[in-house]
């Protein structure tokens, strides 16, 4: 990930030092169970933990210029520490016995960052829901007013998408927290199953249930769809922040700190510049996501065509993840509200959003649908033309008057039965402190 976007973090997990000592760590465990299988003298296996090392990143890379293979490179650096003991390095493996169980580890360390990350999220949107809770603000559907919610509201909805995507994230760490040590075509041919089984418990994951020379890349896949999804909530929210900061409607802001700069050319500009870099990162994510499904048909039992992908992406969409995450928590924290702005948009129509109340109100009195929406319909699109309240054309008229009194009129103009069951989706969301 180029440093602009960089979480240290993460990436750290992506470091060839850092893979490289989970490699060490997965051959160790295999001939510590190869020594319970009586295969590794314990004299010999004493040495071997003494002794393992592959020095450093750049050696093993100095080896791979010329082997043209990692994991050999690896291999033989670190057995020119072992001596004669050597021999029971990698024994049985094959590369992908060592290069998906780190995956695997490194999947579910980075996944369980991005999980933190998101309920960190969750929090501060929880926060703002609770201080906004009964803050009106027009509602709208295709981008025209609606009925009014509140800004409360809206935030619940996003509360209730985040947790569907930490329970979805969840399920993908455990999806991928798996491990295989079955050898060169996944049978175990010449690796017992016993090591594997000892192997994966030590690491506390599962067995791959069925690999071949690879854990499948369905796996793989989900995870990184996960990720995309996640990006989309965020892009979703992010884009409706984007709308409710333009200058015309202007009922939030993003923070904005002392000496920034929102326009080289023009002074006045506060551009929602967080929002929209989260939206332009949240396609990286979705792009990546069709990368890995690219990887999941290999040839047989494997070919290596998914390697260099998953060197791009797996790195790039856990670091992205992450930094999205941080980006919006810290976007929602700072943002600007403006009460004022949304009661003057609320009240831009004149009253048209209590159109549906009225014409329920017509229903009520035993008009047919049909009747009665024609009648609401006539007045609010004079009211528009007009630009006259709603409210006093329906008074005047005659035809609505038969059946709703001035009483019964102003009774569908009160703004109170938009929040009255806000309770009930606060509960559901975790927020029922009210």
């Amino acid at each position: 990930m180029i440093e602009r976007y960089n979480v240290p973090e993460v990436a750290r997990i992506w470091e060839d030092e850092y893979k490289f000592s989970l490699w060490l760590k997965i051959e160790l465990l295999v001939c510590e169970a190869y020594n319970k299988l009586g295969v590794i003298p314990p004299s010999a296996l004493e040495r071997i933990k003494k002794n393992a090392t592959y020095g450093s990143a750049e050696k093993v890379k100095e080896i791979e210029r010329e082997t043209k293979h990692d994991v050999v490179a690896f291999v033989r650096a670190v057995g020119e520490n072992l001596g004669e003991d050597a021999m029971y390095l990698h024994l049985g493996l094959t590369s992908s016995d060592l290069l998906d169980t780190t995956l695997s580890l490194q999947l579910r360390e980075a996944g369980n960052i991005i999980l933190r990350d998101l309920e960190g999220v969750i929090s501060i949107v929880k926060e703002k829901a609770r201080s906004y809770r009964d803050l009106l603000m027009i509602g709208r559907t295709h981008g025209v007013h609606a009925e009014p919610i509140t800004f409360g509201f809206k935030l619940a909805g996003w509360i209730a998408e985040l947790e569907r995507d930490k329970k979805r994230l969840i399920s993908a760490i455990e999806e991928v927290s798996v491990g295989k040590i079955s050898g060169a075509v996944g049978t175990y041919a010449e690796v017992p199953p016993e090591v594997e089984a000892y192997v994966c418990d030590k690491l506390n994951l599962k067995s791959d249930t069925a690999s071949t020379q690879v854990i499948s890349r369905d796996r793989y896949a989900f995870f990184i769809s996960m990720l995309a999804i996640l990006g989309s909530s965020l892009e979703r929210f992010a884009t409706e922040i984007r709308h409710m900061a333009r200058t015309e409607v202007r009922e939030v802001e993003e923070g904005f700190s002392k000496g920034q700069r929102g326009s080289s050319a023009m002074p006045h500009k506060k551009n929602p510049i967080n929002a929209e870099q989260i939206c332009g990162l949240a396609r990286v994510l979705r792009s990546n996501f069709i990368a890995s499904l690219e990887d999941m048909p290999l040839w047989h039992e494997r070919d290596i065509s998914h390697s260099s992908v998953e060197r791009i992406i797996m790195p790039d969409s856990t670091v992205l993840a992450s930094y999205l995450l941080r980006r919006f928590g810290q976007l929602v924290r700072d943002l600007v509200i403006y009460p004022e702005n949304m009661e003057r948009n609320l009240k831009l129509t004149g009253g048209l959003y209590n159109s549906q109340r009225v014409l329920l109100a017509l229903m009520s009195k035993g008009l047919p649908r049909d009747i009665a929406y024609e009648m609401v319909q006539r007045n609010a699109l004079k009211a528009w033309d007009l630009e006259k309240p709603l409210y006093e054309l329906l008074v005047e008229d005659e035809e609505v008057r038969k059946y709703l009194t001035e009483e019964d009129l102003k009774s569908c103009f009160t703004d109170e039965e938009y929040k009255k069951n806000l309770d009930i989706v606060y509960k559901r969301v975790g927020i029922d402190d009210h």
